[in-house]
């Protein structure tokens, strides 16, 4: 790939490990043991992904994101349709599910990929001002 430096040669960039849950170090599938749980290594290089803090970060924005959208959406729906009441419940709630879902997984990829990349870190006791 152009640009390649020595510290990323064959790593896949950050927004592709984060649609398709790759590992950020070999590019491998199966960064998720679950719908939005980290597995806990790599299968095949052995990346350890408990050492990544990730965090509750991505679920903020994504309520926020989420649900600014579907209001939206649903004013919309609601104006130009008039649907019944039911046909809202039909439409918003698997969609807000699995975009909350898919949202969660990229996310919380891209964070780890990121981690990754800057190899960061949590801090400790040795890491604070004045030690």
């Amino acid at each position: 790939m152009a640009g390649d430096t020595p510290d990323t040669k064959g790593q896949p960039g950050l927004a592709a490990a984060a649609l398709f849950g790759l590992c950020p170090q070999c590019g491998a599938k199966g960064l998720f043991a679950g719908a939005t749980k980290f597995a806990p290594k790599c299968g095949t290089c052995g990346l350890d992904y408990s050492r990544f803090n990730v965090g509750d970060g991505p679920a903020a924005f994504l309520t926020l994101i989420i649900g600014a959208i579907t209001v939206g959406l649903a004013f919309w729906v609601e104006v130009k349709f008039a649907p019944p009441l039911w046909l809202h419940a039909v439409l918003w709630i698997p969609f807000v599910v699995g975009a909350t879902l898919w949202g969660l997984r990229v996310s919380k990829a891209a964070l780890l990929g990121a981690e990754f990349r800057r190899h960061a870190g949590e801090a400790g006791g040795s890491d604070l001002r004045g030690d």
